[in-house]
């Protein structure tokens, strides 16, 4: 089953965060298993922001989380934004395009 897992965060700046996003897909090149990723800002709050990334399983999604790169990135990300971020790790049940 596909799997989302999307990433609520608060920044003032974005740049380095998707600067260390660009870092992290040249280190992760041919290992990770995230398929497709999509960086969101909420229209009525400039500060907040939803990364969303697409997996083909649950299992591949930790698999992915597991790598040390993505630790790496993660523990960046953290000093780049406002607080903890919120995590939503969502089945996907139906997909349309």
């Amino acid at each position: 089953m596909a799997f989302v897992q999307v990433i609520e965060f608060k920044t003032k700046d974005i740049v380095p965060v998707q600067a260390t996003d660009d870092d992290w897909q040249r280190a992760t090149e041919g290992k990770r298993t995230a398929r497709r990723q999509m960086l969101a800002r909420d229209h009525n709050d400039p500060d907040r922001y939803f990364a969303l990334v697409f997996f083909d399983s649950y299992e591949s999604a930790m698999a992915n989380s597991k790598l040390p790169e993505t630790q790496e990135a993660a523990d960046k990300y953290m000093h780049l934004t406002e607080g903890e971020p919120t995590f939503y790790d969502l089945d996907v049940i139906d997909d349309r395009a």
